[in-house]
Protein backbone atom coordinates (compact mmCIF):
# COMPACT_ATOMS: atom_id res chain seq x y z
CA UNK A 1 0.00 0.00 0.00
CA UNK A 2 2.70 2.47 1.02
CA UNK A 3 4.96 1.59 -1.91
CA UNK A 4 2.13 2.10 -4.41
CA UNK A 5 1.27 5.40 -2.73
CA UNK A 6 4.86 6.61 -2.94
CA UNK A 7 5.15 5.70 -6.63
CA UNK A 8 2.14 7.76 -7.72
CA UNK A 9 -0.12 10.48 -6.32
CA UNK A 10 -2.85 9.93 -8.90
CA UNK A 11 -4.95 7.31 -7.08
CA UNK A 12 -6.83 7.11 -3.76
CA UNK A 13 -4.99 5.16 -1.08
CA UNK A 14 -8.03 4.63 1.15
CA UNK A 15 -11.78 4.90 0.68
CA UNK A 16 -14.36 4.59 3.43
CA UNK A 17 -17.56 2.96 2.17
CA UNK A 18 -20.84 3.19 4.10
CA UNK A 19 -23.19 0.27 3.30
CA UNK A 20 -25.73 1.21 6.01
CA UNK A 21 -26.23 4.24 8.24
CA UNK A 22 -28.33 2.41 10.85
CA UNK A 23 -26.67 1.30 14.09
CA UNK A 24 -27.79 -0.96 16.91
CA UNK A 25 -26.23 1.42 19.47
CA UNK A 26 -26.61 5.16 20.15
CA UNK A 27 -23.34 6.39 21.66
CA UNK A 28 -23.79 9.99 22.78
CA UNK A 29 -20.67 11.37 21.08
CA UNK A 30 -21.30 9.77 17.67
CA UNK A 31 -22.76 11.70 14.73
CA UNK A 32 -22.46 8.90 12.16
CA UNK A 33 -25.59 6.80 12.69
CA UNK A 34 -29.39 6.67 12.69
CA UNK A 35 -31.91 4.05 13.81
CA UNK A 36 -33.98 3.62 10.65
CA UNK A 37 -31.93 3.53 7.42
CA UNK A 38 -32.18 0.53 5.13
CA UNK A 39 -29.08 -1.24 3.75
CA UNK A 40 -27.71 -0.03 0.43
CA UNK A 41 -28.49 -2.76 -2.16
CA UNK A 42 -25.59 -5.03 -3.03
CA UNK A 43 -25.69 -4.19 -6.74
CA UNK A 44 -25.37 -0.48 -5.91
CA UNK A 45 -22.40 -1.10 -3.61
CA UNK A 46 -20.79 -3.30 -6.27
CA UNK A 47 -21.01 -0.47 -8.82
CA UNK A 48 -19.41 1.92 -6.35
CA UNK A 49 -16.60 -0.54 -5.67
CA UNK A 50 -16.07 -0.97 -9.41
CA UNK A 51 -15.67 2.80 -9.75
CA UNK A 52 -13.25 2.97 -6.81
CA UNK A 53 -11.23 0.12 -8.31
CA UNK A 54 -11.16 2.04 -11.58
CA UNK A 55 -9.49 4.92 -9.75
CA UNK A 56 -6.80 2.50 -8.54
CA UNK A 57 -7.90 2.62 -4.89
CA UNK A 58 -5.74 0.44 -2.64
CA UNK A 59 -7.78 -0.01 0.56
CA UNK A 60 -11.53 -0.09 1.22
CA UNK A 61 -12.65 0.25 4.84
CA UNK A 62 -16.31 -0.56 5.46
CA UNK A 63 -17.93 1.49 8.19
CA UNK A 64 -21.33 2.80 9.22
CA UNK A 65 -23.58 2.96 11.16
CA UNK A 66 -22.96 -0.65 12.04
CA UNK A 67 -21.86 -2.54 8.91
CA UNK A 68 -22.61 -5.98 10.37
CA UNK A 69 -26.29 -5.06 10.08
CA UNK A 70 -25.96 -5.26 6.28
CA UNK A 71 -27.34 -8.67 5.23
CA UNK A 72 -24.92 -9.04 2.30
CA UNK A 73 -21.76 -7.71 3.92
CA UNK A 74 -19.78 -10.87 3.08
CA UNK A 75 -20.53 -10.37 -0.61
CA UNK A 76 -19.38 -6.75 -0.37
CA UNK A 77 -16.06 -7.94 1.08
CA UNK A 78 -15.71 -10.58 -1.64
CA UNK A 79 -16.27 -7.91 -4.29
CA UNK A 80 -13.51 -5.78 -2.77
CA UNK A 81 -11.11 -8.72 -2.80
CA UNK A 82 -11.98 -9.66 -6.41
CA UNK A 83 -10.60 -6.26 -7.41
CA UNK A 84 -7.39 -6.95 -5.47
CA UNK A 85 -8.12 -4.18 -2.96
CA UNK A 86 -7.47 -4.55 0.78
CA UNK A 87 -10.68 -5.04 2.80
CA UNK A 88 -11.10 -3.55 6.29
CA UNK A 89 -14.07 -3.28 8.65
CA UNK A 90 -14.93 -0.97 11.57
CA UNK A 91 -17.60 -2.45 13.86
CA UNK A 92 -18.88 -2.05 17.40
CA UNK A 93 -18.49 -5.82 17.77
CA UNK A 94 -21.88 -6.55 19.32
CA UNK A 95 -23.01 -8.87 16.51
CA UNK A 96 -19.86 -11.00 16.36
CA UNK A 97 -20.14 -14.73 16.98
CA UNK A 98 -17.73 -17.56 16.19
CA UNK A 99 -19.77 -18.41 13.10
CA UNK A 100 -19.90 -14.75 11.99
CA UNK A 101 -16.12 -14.41 12.36
CA UNK A 102 -15.57 -17.55 10.30
CA UNK A 103 -17.78 -16.13 7.56
CA UNK A 104 -15.64 -12.99 7.53
CA UNK A 105 -12.58 -15.24 7.20
CA UNK A 106 -14.08 -16.95 4.17
CA UNK A 107 -15.10 -13.64 2.61
CA UNK A 108 -11.46 -12.49 2.70
CA UNK A 109 -11.53 -9.74 5.32
CA UNK A 110 -8.02 -8.53 6.14
CA UNK A 111 -8.47 -6.06 9.01
CA UNK A 112 -11.10 -5.40 11.68
CA UNK A 113 -11.26 -2.71 14.33
CA UNK A 114 -13.41 -2.27 17.43
CA UNK A 115 -13.32 0.87 19.56
CA UNK A 116 -13.92 0.25 23.28
CA UNK A 117 -14.71 3.30 25.41
CA UNK A 118 -14.88 2.07 29.01
CA UNK A 119 -14.86 -0.95 31.32
CA UNK A 120 -18.53 -0.65 32.31
CA UNK A 121 -21.31 0.68 30.05
CA UNK A 122 -22.52 4.17 30.97
CA UNK A 123 -24.81 6.92 29.67
CA UNK A 124 -22.24 8.00 27.06
CA UNK A 125 -21.27 4.64 25.54
CA UNK A 126 -22.28 0.98 25.72
CA UNK A 127 -19.04 -0.11 24.02
CA UNK A 128 -17.52 -1.45 27.21
CA UNK A 129 -15.01 -4.18 27.92
CA UNK A 130 -17.58 -5.88 30.15
CA UNK A 131 -19.90 -6.37 27.18
CA UNK A 132 -17.25 -6.98 24.51
CA UNK A 133 -14.63 -9.08 26.28
CA UNK A 134 -16.19 -12.35 25.09
CA UNK A 135 -16.25 -10.96 21.53
CA UNK A 136 -12.53 -10.22 21.79
CA UNK A 137 -11.90 -13.77 22.97
CA UNK A 138 -13.80 -15.12 19.95
CA UNK A 139 -11.73 -12.92 17.64
CA UNK A 140 -8.53 -14.17 19.25
CA UNK A 141 -9.66 -17.77 18.76
CA UNK A 142 -11.19 -17.62 15.27
CA UNK A 143 -10.09 -14.58 13.25
CA UNK A 144 -7.67 -15.13 10.38
CA UNK A 145 -7.58 -11.35 9.82
CA UNK A 146 -5.74 -8.67 11.79
CA UNK A 147 -7.74 -7.28 14.72
CA UNK A 148 -7.05 -3.90 16.34
CA UNK A 149 -8.72 -2.62 19.50
CA UNK A 150 -8.90 1.15 19.87
CA UNK A 151 -9.29 2.58 23.38
CA UNK A 152 -10.00 6.24 24.12
CA UNK A 153 -9.12 9.05 26.52
CA UNK A 154 -10.27 12.65 26.74
CA UNK A 155 -13.42 14.66 27.34
CA UNK A 156 -16.39 12.60 28.56
CA UNK A 157 -14.26 9.65 29.66
CA UNK A 158 -14.65 9.46 33.42
CA UNK A 159 -11.95 6.89 34.10
CA UNK A 160 -8.89 7.30 31.84
CA UNK A 161 -7.28 4.21 33.37
CA UNK A 162 -10.00 2.17 31.63
CA UNK A 163 -8.17 2.70 28.33
CA UNK A 164 -5.05 1.09 29.74
CA UNK A 165 -6.99 -1.96 30.93
CA UNK A 166 -8.60 -2.31 27.48
CA UNK A 167 -5.23 -2.05 25.72
CA UNK A 168 -3.62 -4.65 27.98
CA UNK A 169 -6.52 -7.04 27.49
CA UNK A 170 -6.24 -6.70 23.70
CA UNK A 171 -2.54 -7.55 23.77
CA UNK A 172 -3.16 -10.45 26.16
CA UNK A 173 -5.49 -11.97 23.54
CA UNK A 174 -2.94 -11.54 20.73
CA UNK A 175 -4.63 -8.49 19.19
CA UNK A 176 -3.09 -5.05 18.56
CA UNK A 177 -4.01 -1.84 20.35
CA UNK A 178 -4.21 1.86 19.54
CA UNK A 179 -5.46 4.87 21.48
CA UNK A 180 -7.70 7.75 20.37
CA UNK A 181 -8.72 11.12 21.80
CA UNK A 182 -12.28 12.40 22.23
CA UNK A 183 -13.29 16.02 21.69
CA UNK A 184 -15.63 17.75 24.11
CA UNK A 185 -19.34 18.12 23.30
CA UNK A 186 -18.77 21.24 21.17
CA UNK A 187 -16.06 19.60 19.08
CA UNK A 188 -13.26 21.53 20.74
CA UNK A 189 -9.88 20.14 21.65
CA UNK A 190 -9.34 19.93 25.38
CA UNK A 191 -5.74 19.24 26.42
CA UNK A 192 -5.36 15.95 28.24
CA UNK A 193 -4.78 16.08 31.98
CA UNK A 194 -1.45 14.77 33.33
CA UNK A 195 -3.14 11.46 34.26
CA UNK A 196 -4.69 11.14 30.77
CA UNK A 197 -1.36 11.97 29.11
CA UNK A 198 0.36 9.24 31.13
CA UNK A 199 -2.25 6.67 30.02
CA UNK A 200 -1.93 7.90 26.44
CA UNK A 201 1.88 7.58 26.43
CA UNK A 202 1.80 4.15 28.05
CA UNK A 203 -0.62 2.72 25.47
CA UNK A 204 1.38 4.26 22.61
CA UNK A 205 4.47 2.44 23.84
CA UNK A 206 2.71 -0.93 24.08
CA UNK A 207 2.40 -3.76 21.62
CA UNK A 208 3.33 -4.40 18.02
CA UNK A 209 4.00 -1.72 15.45
CA UNK A 210 1.54 -1.44 12.57
CA UNK A 211 0.38 1.21 10.10
CA UNK A 212 -2.55 1.89 12.45
CA UNK A 213 0.04 3.18 14.93
CA UNK A 214 1.30 5.89 12.54
CA UNK A 215 -0.20 8.50 14.83
CA UNK A 216 2.52 11.04 15.66
CA UNK A 217 -0.01 13.80 14.88
CA UNK A 218 -1.79 12.92 18.13
CA UNK A 219 1.06 14.42 20.15
CA UNK A 220 -0.18 17.95 19.48
CA UNK A 221 -3.84 16.90 19.77
CA UNK A 222 -3.13 15.60 23.28
CA UNK A 223 -1.86 19.07 24.20
CA UNK A 224 -4.69 20.92 22.44
CA UNK A 225 -2.29 22.32 19.82
CA UNK A 226 -2.72 22.59 16.02
CA UNK A 227 -0.90 20.40 13.51
CA UNK A 228 0.85 21.60 10.37
CA UNK A 229 0.05 19.07 7.64
CA UNK A 230 -1.48 18.73 4.17
CA UNK A 231 -4.87 17.04 4.18
CA UNK A 232 -5.38 15.11 0.93
CA UNK A 233 -9.04 14.20 1.50
CA UNK A 234 -11.10 14.15 -1.66
CA UNK A 235 -8.06 12.72 -3.44
CA UNK A 236 -5.91 10.22 -1.56
CA UNK A 237 -8.75 9.60 0.90
CA UNK A 238 -12.42 9.37 -0.09
CA UNK A 239 -15.50 9.02 2.13
CA UNK A 240 -18.43 7.49 0.21
CA UNK A 241 -21.69 7.90 2.11
CA UNK A 242 -24.73 5.64 1.85
CA UNK A 243 -26.12 7.95 -0.86
CA UNK A 244 -23.03 7.43 -3.02
CA UNK A 245 -21.66 10.96 -2.57
CA UNK A 246 -17.95 11.68 -2.17
CA UNK A 247 -17.14 13.70 0.96
CA UNK A 248 -13.87 14.86 2.52
CA UNK A 249 -14.44 12.66 5.59
CA UNK A 250 -17.09 11.52 8.06
CA UNK A 251 -16.94 14.88 9.85
CA UNK A 252 -17.18 17.01 6.71
CA UNK A 253 -20.16 15.40 5.02
CA UNK A 254 -21.40 17.96 2.51
CA UNK A 255 -18.02 18.78 0.94
CA UNK A 256 -17.67 18.32 -1.98
CA UNK A 257 -20.73 15.98 -2.00
CA UNK A 258 -20.29 14.93 -5.63
CA UNK A 259 -21.84 11.62 -6.78
CA UNK A 260 -19.15 8.99 -7.17
CA UNK A 261 -20.40 8.30 -10.71
CA UNK A 262 -19.51 11.90 -11.58
CA UNK A 263 -16.18 12.01 -9.78
CA UNK A 264 -13.25 12.20 -12.16
CA UNK A 265 -9.43 12.13 -12.10
CA UNK A 266 -9.65 15.91 -12.41
CA UNK A 267 -11.52 16.05 -9.10
CA UNK A 268 -8.82 13.88 -7.52
CA UNK A 269 -6.07 16.21 -8.71
CA UNK A 270 -7.89 19.38 -7.65
CA UNK A 271 -8.54 18.11 -4.12
CA UNK A 272 -4.96 16.88 -3.82
CA UNK A 273 -3.85 20.52 -4.08
CA UNK A 274 -6.76 22.01 -2.07
CA UNK A 275 -6.17 23.30 1.49
CA UNK A 276 -8.72 22.20 4.09
CA UNK A 277 -9.28 24.88 6.74
CA UNK A 278 -10.27 22.27 9.36
CA UNK A 279 -6.92 20.48 9.06
CA UNK A 280 -4.98 22.08 11.97
CA UNK A 281 -7.32 20.65 14.63
CA UNK A 282 -8.41 17.52 12.77
CA UNK A 283 -8.55 14.26 14.73
CA UNK A 284 -9.63 11.95 11.88
CA UNK A 285 -6.64 9.66 12.06
CA UNK A 286 -7.27 7.67 8.87
CA UNK A 287 -7.05 10.89 6.83
CA UNK A 288 -3.90 11.94 8.68
CA UNK A 289 -2.28 8.54 8.17
CA UNK A 290 -2.97 8.60 4.44
CA UNK A 291 -1.57 12.13 4.17
CA UNK A 292 1.70 10.96 5.73
CA UNK A 293 2.62 9.33 2.40
CA UNK A 294 2.59 12.73 0.67
CA UNK A 295 3.57 15.08 3.49
CA UNK A 296 6.98 15.76 2.00
CA UNK A 297 5.81 16.73 -1.48
CA UNK A 298 3.45 18.99 -3.43
CA UNK A 299 2.38 22.05 -1.40
CA UNK A 300 -1.33 22.87 -1.56
CA UNK A 301 -2.02 26.02 -3.58
CA UNK A 302 -5.85 26.02 -3.87
CA UNK A 303 -7.94 27.59 -1.11
CA UNK A 304 -10.82 25.32 -0.11
CA UNK A 305 -14.18 26.05 1.57
CA UNK A 306 -14.32 27.32 5.15
CA UNK A 307 -14.66 24.25 7.34
CA UNK A 308 -14.61 23.57 11.08
CA UNK A 309 -13.78 20.40 12.96
CA UNK A 310 -16.79 18.48 14.26
CA UNK A 311 -17.14 16.49 17.52
CA UNK A 312 -15.99 12.92 17.10
CA UNK A 313 -13.94 10.12 18.46
CA UNK A 314 -10.58 9.62 16.85
CA UNK A 315 -10.61 6.29 15.07
CA UNK A 316 -7.46 4.47 13.99
CA UNK A 317 -7.89 2.02 11.12
CA UNK A 318 -5.56 -0.04 8.91
CA UNK A 319 -5.00 2.98 6.78
CA UNK A 320 -7.43 4.87 8.79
Amino acid sequence: MVAKGLRSTRHPILAHLIPIRRCNLSCRYCNEYDDFSKPVPLEVLARRLDLLAGFGTTVITISGGEPLLHPELDDVIRHIRRHGMIAGLITNGYLLTAERIQRLNRAGLEHLQISIDNLQPDEVSKKSLKVLDRKLQLLGEHADFHVNINSVVGSGINHPQDALVVARRALELGLTSTVGIIHDGEGQLRPLSPAEQEVYRTIQAMGKRSYARVNHFQQNIALGLPNNWRCRSGSRYLYICENGLVHYCSQQRGYPAIPLEQYTPEHLRKEYYTKKSCAPYCTVSCVQQVATVDFWRDPQTIEGPRLVSQPLVQISTPAG
